[in-house]
Parts: C-alpha cells; sequence; structure tokens
C-alpha cells in the first residue's frame, strides 16, 4: 500500500473521515446563511467545554455509544475512503480545481448541519454536542474566497448528491439523536484524520495556510483532549438501545451520503 493511500487513513486514526465532508436548486448561486452561537465556553484543562452530561445509571455498562459508532460504521468508512475521487485527490493526482469543488460541497454540508445545531439549541436541547468552537462554515468561506476569488458566492455549484445531502441534515435540528449521528461523523473526523488530509494537500498541491483553513481549528487548543470531551458527552446522550441503534444506522447513512458526494465529483472530473 502506497503511504499516501486513502485507506490507511483509517489505521493512522480510527477517527478519519471521508473527505470533507436535489431539485430545484441545482446550479444556484450560495444563498445559505447560518446564525451561528456566540455564548462562549468554559476552558478546562485546554478543553473548552459546556454543561456537563450525565450518564443514565442504566447505561452504566453498555457499550459506549462512541466505540458503537466507530465499530459500526467501519465497512462504510472504509468503502467512502476508497471511493475514486477521494484516493485520486490525497495521492496528489488532482489539482487545486478538484479541491475547490470539494470546498464547495463541504459549504452546503455544514451549513445545514450547523444550522440544525443552531435549532436544537434554540429548541431547548442541551447543547453538549454543539461547540462553536467546531463552527466550520467561516473557515469554508475563507478558503473559498482564496479559491475561487471574491465573487465565489456566485460561482457555487451545489451537486444533486450534496443537496440531498443538505435535505437529511435539515431533519437534524428536530432530533438529537440524529445530530449526534451526524455531528460524529464530520466534526471528529475533522479533528482527525482531517490533519491528516491537511498534511497531504500542503504537500501535493503547494498549500501554506491559505485556502485550507477548514482543517484548523483555533480555537481549540489540544485536539486530543477535545476530542476525549466530546466522546465522552456522546456516550453520556441518554438514549434507550434502540435510540442508540438507531443513531448508528443514521451515521452509516451520513458515511453514504458522503460517498454519493465523492461519486458525483468523480465524474464531474471525468466530463471535465
Amino acid at each position: 500500500m502506497a503511504p499516501d493511500s486513502p485507506s490507511s487513513l483509517r489505521d493512522r486514526d480510527p477517527d478519519a473521515p471521508p473527505l470533507h465532508p436535489s431539485g430545484d436548486d441545482v446550479g444556484k448561486p450560495y444563498l445559505h446563511d447560518v446564525r451561528f452561537l456566540t455564548d462562549r465556553h468554559q476552558q478546562v484543562a485546554g478543553v473548552f467545554v459546556t454543561t456537563t452530561a450525565v450518564r443514565p445509571a442504566d447505561e452504566a455498562t453498555a457499550v459506549p455509544l462512541s466505540l458503537a459508532l466507530r465499530e459500526g460504521t467501519r465497512a462504510e468508512h472504509e468503502s467512502a475512503e476508497s471511493s475514486g475521487f477521494v484516493e485520486q485527490l490525497l495521492g496528489g493526482h488532482l489539482d487545486r480545481d478538484a479541491y475547490a469543488a470539494l470546498a464547495v460541497q463541504q459549504l452546503a454540508v455544514y451549513t445545514a448541519l450547523e444550522a440544525a445545531g443552531a435549532r436544537l439549541v434554540a429548541a431547548g436541547a442541551d447543547r453538549g454536542l454543539v461547540f462553536d468552537e467546531l463552527t466550520r462554515v467561516p473557515a469554508i468561506e475563507t478558503d473559498l474566497a482564496y479559491l475561487l476569488g471574491d465573487d465565489w458566492r456566485e460561482r457555487v455549484v451545489f451537486l444533486p448528491a450534496t443537496l440531498a445531502y443538505t435535505q437529511r441534515l435539515e431533519a437534524c435540528g428536530d432530533d438529537l439523536s440524529l445530530y449526534a449521528a451526524h455531528a460524529y461523523t464530520r466534526y471528529l473526523g475533522d479533528l482527525s484524520g482531517g490533519q491528516i488530509i491537511k498534511r497531504m494537500m500542503q504537500r501535493h498541491y503547494g498549500f501554506e495556510q491559505d485556502g485550507i483553513a477548514f482543517y484548523d481549528f483555533p480555537e481549540i487548543h489540544k485536539l486530543k483532549p477535545f476530542k476525549d470531551v466530546y466522546r465522552e458527552r456522546l456516550d453520556a446522550l441518554p438514549l434507550d438501545e434502540a435510540q442508540r441503534e438507531a443513531v448508528v444506522e443514521e451515521a452509516r447513512v451520513a458515511f453514504r451520503l458522503n460517498q454519493a458526494v465523492f461519486a458525483e465529483l468523480g465524474a464531474a472530473r471525468a466530463q471535465a
């Protein structure tokens, strides 16, 4: 296996993500907006935290949800990573335009995901999994301004698979368990394998800092302790067994949605 083979990402870090991350809106310019949360968190041991969740007593001996998610999505995770577009991009066989096309799709996905998190909090849900420090949309917008120019909002086009993904994410604002599945898939991956992806983009396509702000988390001082806190929050969600299984299944759906986006990105490259 080549050193830069995407299939090795999960071996290096079990939380490595697939890359990040229909209908009438295809081809329309970017018009979305997200209401971002502004209240700050307490900082404990270098990690920003919010309210402390408590594990229900009847779940004390259950397999941790974070572990169930990791093991339960292994096949989908590896399948997404092995898509042709991902392998070519991470192997250095594409170009900055391909990376920019991916960033455009990530914009739509994270806009929908972060809007869902904001709606959950506004509705009174425990914000244990909603961290301001993880917000990605401003970073993606900065990257797109660098990659596409100041008029990037008029130039972005969301693929049908991406729009299908965002439609699925819109339901997350009404269901904490659905949000947990998609947030796990995106954010823990960004904090883990995403850091490897960043180095590959620097190595193969000459990025330094501009254009890859998506992979930087300046408000998180140490990634490992933060990820530990995030997993603890997942494990403490007050879910029964059926709900836990639903979270794992929704995470599988998230990986399949990612894979569909990669397939369309690859097809678009082949037609270019």
